[in-house]
């Protein structure tokens, strides 16, 4: 049985898998706005990698998707994402900090579409990510 989006109760319970602050295992971001740009610090451990000290692509396109989910959910609108697009352009190692930054490219509600990258500690972008993201009804 499937549910539809009108019969779906979208509730922040705090277990968000990238922003959840009561799940013990989630990657526990948290975010600031700097300018224009929605930003989170994130320093990527061994359990977060693919190959050997390698940040795995899933860790990074989450990071991305969250950064550009969030920026919109935490400021009133709460969406989900319809379609994400990422480019990996370097490896990001594990043990080094990233820097995760998101901004919005175009708001015709219920549709908005944002863009983001990801950058090491050396400034160099590691990944970079757009997004369209559909209003739904929450109960938050």
């Amino acid at each position: 049985m499937t549910m539809s989006e009108a019969e779906m109760v979208w509730t922040d319970d705090g277990w968000c898998m990238a922003c959840g602050r009561n799940n013990p295992r989630g990657l526990h971001m948290k975010f600031r706005h700097e300018g224009d740009h929605y930003v989170c610090d994130f320093m990527p451990e061994r359990f977060h990698q693919g190959w050997e000290g390698i940040v795995h692509g899933g860790i990074l396109a989450t990071l991305l998707d969250e950064a550009m989910n969030d920026m919109l959910s935490r400021n009133g609108t709460t969406v989900a994402t319809a379609e994400l697009n990422v480019r990996y352009k370097l490896p990001a190692k594990t043990g080094v900090p990233l820097k995760v930054r998101a901004w919005m490219t175009r708001e015709r509600p219920p549709l908005w579409e944002a863009a983001g990258d990801i950058t090491d500690a050396d400034g160099r972008v590691v990944a970079t990510g757009t997004a369209k993201l559909m209003r739904v009804q929450a109960d938050i």
